[in-house]
């Protein structure tokens, strides 16, 4: 396993721009942490983002206690290797949809009518969006 203090890697940034599911753990909630699949998104700028309802309960817990984390793992039939990032996160209240649309586009296909209906769906909704400010990134491939 590696650790660097604070950042992502070319070689991070590459393998998180798959389609692949992260699981986020937020502060605040009961013990053991209870993650939850998520479509997240890595930006340019090393940040990690997603969107949610405002009202959810990771927003509830985020606003009481910032710390999440994020892990991403290769699918079964890869070499193994994953990916963990901690950090500060911050609740946006702009650009959730337009992540919303991106990362729907890359996790479904929106020629499927239900999946664009979905979309629609989730687009008619009220989202925020959550951003990770990596502190420590972890990563192991073998």
């Amino acid at each position: 396993m590696n650790t660097d203090a604070s950042s992502l890697t070319t070689q991070d940034l590459e393998f998180l721009r798959r389609p692949l599911h992260g699981f986020l753990s937020v502060a605040g909630g009961p013990l053991p942490p209870q993650p939850r699949p998520v479509w997240f998104e890595a930006t340019a700028e090393g940040t990690i983002q997603l969107f949610t309802a405002p009202d959810s309960l990771k927003v509830r817990r985020l606003r009481r206690d910032p710390r999440a984390s994020i892990v991403v793992a290769a699918p079964v039939g890869e070499r193994e290797r994953w990916l963990s990032v901690a950090g500060r996160t911050t609740v946006e209240p702009d650009g959730a949809h337009d992540l919303c649309a991106r990362l729907a586009a890359r996790y479904w296909d929106l020629d499927d009518p239900s999946r664009a209906d979905d979309l629609a769906g989730i687009l008619a909704a009220d989202q925020v969006r959550l951003v990770i400010h990596p502190e420590i990134v972890s990563r192991y491939v073998y």
